[in-house]
Protein backbone atom coordinates (compact mmCIF):
# COMPACT_ATOMS: atom_id res chain seq x y z
CA UNK A 1 0.00 0.00 0.00
CA UNK A 2 1.28 3.36 -1.21
CA UNK A 3 1.73 5.98 1.54
CA UNK A 4 -0.21 8.63 1.14
CA UNK A 5 1.13 11.90 0.40
CA UNK A 6 0.16 15.41 1.70
CA UNK A 7 1.32 18.92 0.81
CA UNK A 8 0.57 20.37 4.11
CA UNK A 9 2.81 20.66 6.41
CA UNK A 10 2.19 21.80 10.64
CA UNK A 11 2.55 25.80 12.01
CA UNK A 12 6.32 26.28 13.20
CA UNK A 13 8.31 28.80 14.92
CA UNK A 14 9.26 30.30 11.03
CA UNK A 15 6.07 30.59 10.34
CA UNK A 16 5.78 32.19 13.68
CA UNK A 17 8.88 34.60 12.19
CA UNK A 18 6.89 35.44 9.68
CA UNK A 19 3.72 37.01 10.72
CA UNK A 20 6.24 39.13 13.06
CA UNK A 21 7.48 40.04 10.25
CA UNK A 22 4.32 41.02 8.68
CA UNK A 23 2.95 42.73 11.40
CA UNK A 24 6.22 44.94 11.12
CA UNK A 25 5.23 46.04 7.51
CA UNK A 26 1.58 46.44 8.69
CA UNK A 27 2.82 49.00 11.04
CA UNK A 28 5.18 50.87 8.70
CA UNK A 29 2.65 51.31 6.28
CA UNK A 30 0.03 52.15 8.84
CA UNK A 31 2.47 54.91 10.93
CA UNK A 32 3.50 56.56 7.41
CA UNK A 33 -0.89 56.85 6.32
CA UNK A 34 -1.55 58.37 9.73
CA UNK A 35 1.39 60.40 10.07
CA UNK A 36 0.93 61.57 6.84
CA UNK A 37 -2.30 61.39 6.41
CA UNK A 38 -3.13 63.46 9.41
CA UNK A 39 -0.63 66.38 8.27
CA UNK A 40 -2.89 66.53 4.91
CA UNK A 41 -5.82 66.25 6.41
CA UNK A 42 -5.32 69.32 8.72
CA UNK A 43 -4.74 71.33 6.02
CA UNK A 44 -7.31 70.24 4.20
CA UNK A 45 -9.85 70.73 7.77
CA UNK A 46 -8.41 74.54 7.99
CA UNK A 47 -9.21 75.45 4.30
CA UNK A 48 -12.88 73.68 5.03
CA UNK A 49 -12.94 75.86 7.90
CA UNK A 50 -11.77 79.61 6.62
CA UNK A 51 -12.43 79.53 3.31
CA UNK A 52 -15.60 79.21 0.76
CA UNK A 53 -13.73 77.94 -2.25
CA UNK A 54 -11.44 75.64 -0.27
CA UNK A 55 -14.83 74.14 1.03
CA UNK A 56 -16.55 73.63 -2.06
CA UNK A 57 -13.44 72.97 -3.77
CA UNK A 58 -12.36 70.27 -1.57
CA UNK A 59 -15.24 69.08 0.21
CA UNK A 60 -16.97 66.48 -3.01
CA UNK A 61 -13.36 65.22 -3.69
CA UNK A 62 -12.98 64.43 0.29
CA UNK A 63 -16.45 63.07 0.04
CA UNK A 64 -15.29 60.40 -2.69
CA UNK A 65 -12.66 59.25 -0.92
CA UNK A 66 -14.30 59.29 2.36
CA UNK A 67 -17.51 57.14 0.71
CA UNK A 68 -16.05 54.91 -2.04
CA UNK A 69 -15.05 51.55 -0.43
CA UNK A 70 -11.37 51.82 0.12
CA UNK A 71 -11.07 48.36 -1.63
CA UNK A 72 -12.45 49.56 -5.12
CA UNK A 73 -9.81 52.70 -4.29
CA UNK A 74 -7.22 50.39 -3.82
CA UNK A 75 -7.82 48.58 -6.83
CA UNK A 76 -8.88 51.29 -9.28
CA UNK A 77 -5.75 53.47 -8.74
CA UNK A 78 -3.29 50.33 -9.03
CA UNK A 79 -4.51 49.78 -12.58
CA UNK A 80 -4.71 53.22 -13.13
CA UNK A 81 -1.38 54.74 -12.10
CA UNK A 82 0.89 52.91 -14.93
CA UNK A 83 -1.65 54.69 -17.74
CA UNK A 84 -0.45 58.40 -15.87
CA UNK A 85 3.16 57.09 -15.74
CA UNK A 86 3.52 55.97 -12.28
CA UNK A 87 5.28 53.15 -12.01
CA UNK A 88 4.40 51.78 -8.48
CA UNK A 89 4.78 48.63 -6.51
CA UNK A 90 1.92 47.51 -4.13
CA UNK A 91 3.15 49.18 -1.13
CA UNK A 92 3.35 52.77 -2.94
CA UNK A 93 0.12 52.38 -4.27
CA UNK A 94 -1.38 51.03 -1.26
CA UNK A 95 0.63 53.60 1.11
CA UNK A 96 -1.14 56.63 -1.77
CA UNK A 97 -4.52 55.39 -1.08
CA UNK A 98 -4.01 55.01 2.58
CA UNK A 99 -2.85 58.43 2.87
CA UNK A 100 -5.82 60.16 0.85
CA UNK A 101 -8.12 58.05 2.74
CA UNK A 102 -6.88 59.20 5.81
CA UNK A 103 -6.43 62.95 5.02
CA UNK A 104 -9.98 62.44 3.96
CA UNK A 105 -11.43 61.72 7.08
CA UNK A 106 -9.24 63.62 9.32
CA UNK A 107 -9.88 66.63 7.18
CA UNK A 108 -13.26 66.79 8.90
CA UNK A 109 -12.01 65.75 12.43
CA UNK A 110 -9.76 68.74 12.01
CA UNK A 111 -12.22 70.82 11.05
CA UNK A 112 -14.72 70.18 13.44
CA UNK A 113 -11.67 71.16 15.80
CA UNK A 114 -11.13 74.38 14.67
CA UNK A 115 -15.06 75.09 14.60
CA UNK A 116 -15.64 73.69 18.13
CA UNK A 117 -13.66 77.08 19.32
CA UNK A 118 -16.45 79.51 19.99
CA UNK A 119 -15.83 83.07 17.83
CA UNK A 120 -16.04 85.18 21.07
CA UNK A 121 -12.75 83.12 22.09
CA UNK A 122 -10.95 84.19 19.31
CA UNK A 123 -12.06 87.53 19.11
CA UNK A 124 -10.59 88.14 22.69
CA UNK A 125 -7.68 86.75 21.41
CA UNK A 126 -7.08 88.99 18.86
CA UNK A 127 -8.22 91.88 20.62
CA UNK A 128 -4.79 91.25 22.81
CA UNK A 129 -2.98 91.94 19.70
CA UNK A 130 -2.28 88.28 18.98
CA UNK A 131 -2.22 87.51 14.88
CA UNK A 132 -4.47 85.07 13.47
CA UNK A 133 -1.51 82.62 13.62
CA UNK A 134 -1.04 83.20 16.86
CA UNK A 135 -4.53 82.66 17.40
CA UNK A 136 -4.06 79.70 15.67
CA UNK A 137 -1.33 78.11 17.62
CA UNK A 138 -2.28 79.31 21.23
CA UNK A 139 -5.54 79.44 21.41
CA UNK A 140 -7.54 77.59 18.16
CA UNK A 141 -5.11 74.47 18.40
CA UNK A 142 -4.92 73.48 21.95
CA UNK A 143 -8.65 73.76 22.65
CA UNK A 144 -9.79 71.86 19.42
CA UNK A 145 -7.33 69.31 19.73
CA UNK A 146 -8.27 68.49 23.22
CA UNK A 147 -12.05 68.41 21.58
CA UNK A 148 -11.68 66.10 18.43
CA UNK A 149 -8.80 63.97 19.82
CA UNK A 150 -10.96 60.99 20.72
CA UNK A 151 -12.19 61.07 17.09
CA UNK A 152 -8.85 61.30 15.51
CA UNK A 153 -7.92 58.32 17.78
CA UNK A 154 -10.44 56.37 15.82
CA UNK A 155 -9.33 57.21 12.25
CA UNK A 156 -5.93 56.41 13.68
CA UNK A 157 -7.09 53.21 14.63
CA UNK A 158 -9.39 52.18 11.90
CA UNK A 159 -6.70 52.93 9.21
CA UNK A 160 -4.48 50.25 10.85
CA UNK A 161 -6.85 47.80 11.09
CA UNK A 162 -7.82 48.90 6.83
CA UNK A 163 -4.41 48.54 5.97
CA UNK A 164 -4.96 44.73 5.72
CA UNK A 165 -7.01 45.73 2.86
CA UNK A 166 -3.41 46.25 0.59
CA UNK A 167 -3.02 42.96 0.67
CA UNK A 168 -5.58 42.85 -2.43
CA UNK A 169 -2.23 44.22 -4.52
CA UNK A 170 -0.01 41.99 -3.20
CA UNK A 171 1.71 43.67 -0.07
CA UNK A 172 2.48 40.73 2.42
CA UNK A 173 1.32 42.17 5.56
CA UNK A 174 -0.08 40.56 8.21
CA UNK A 175 -3.44 39.50 7.00
CA UNK A 176 -1.92 38.18 3.38
CA UNK A 177 0.53 36.40 5.73
CA UNK A 178 -1.94 35.05 7.17
CA UNK A 179 -4.04 33.67 4.45
CA UNK A 180 -0.35 32.31 2.75
CA UNK A 181 0.02 30.76 6.21
CA UNK A 182 -3.88 29.14 6.05
CA UNK A 183 -3.45 27.67 3.09
CA UNK A 184 0.14 26.19 3.74
CA UNK A 185 -0.93 24.62 7.37
CA UNK A 186 -4.54 24.36 7.22
CA UNK A 187 -4.21 26.14 10.80
CA UNK A 188 -7.13 28.69 10.53
CA UNK A 189 -7.80 29.16 13.82
CA UNK A 190 -4.46 28.78 15.21
CA UNK A 191 -3.45 31.60 12.66
CA UNK A 192 -6.25 33.99 12.75
CA UNK A 193 -5.97 33.89 16.41
CA UNK A 194 -2.23 34.66 16.15
CA UNK A 195 -2.74 37.55 13.79
CA UNK A 196 -5.35 38.64 15.95
CA UNK A 197 -3.02 39.10 19.09
CA UNK A 198 -0.67 41.24 16.70
CA UNK A 199 -3.67 43.58 15.67
CA UNK A 200 -4.22 43.76 19.11
CA UNK A 201 -0.24 44.26 20.17
CA UNK A 202 -0.03 47.13 17.48
CA UNK A 203 -3.83 48.69 18.23
CA UNK A 204 -3.66 49.08 21.91
CA UNK A 205 -0.51 50.77 22.92
CA UNK A 206 -2.43 53.69 20.86
CA UNK A 207 -5.78 53.59 22.73
CA UNK A 208 -3.37 53.01 25.83
CA UNK A 209 -1.66 56.31 25.29
CA UNK A 210 -4.72 58.15 24.05
CA UNK A 211 -6.35 57.38 27.39
CA UNK A 212 -3.53 58.86 29.60
CA UNK A 213 -3.32 61.34 27.42
CA UNK A 214 -6.87 62.43 27.91
CA UNK A 215 -6.62 61.78 31.74
CA UNK A 216 -3.28 63.83 32.09
CA UNK A 217 -5.86 66.89 30.06
CA UNK A 218 -8.62 66.43 32.50
CA UNK A 219 -6.48 66.83 35.59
Amino acid sequence: MQPTETFFSGFTSNDLWFLGEAALRTLWISLLAISCGSLIGTIFGWMLSVSRIGHYALAPVLDIFRSVPLIIQLVLFYNFAPMIGLRLDAFGAGLIVLILYTSANVAYVARGGIEAVSQSMRRAARSLGMTYWQDMRYVVWPIGLRAVFPAWVGVALGVMKDSALVSVLGYIELLKASQILITRTQETILILAIAGAFYFALSYPISLFASRLEERWHQ
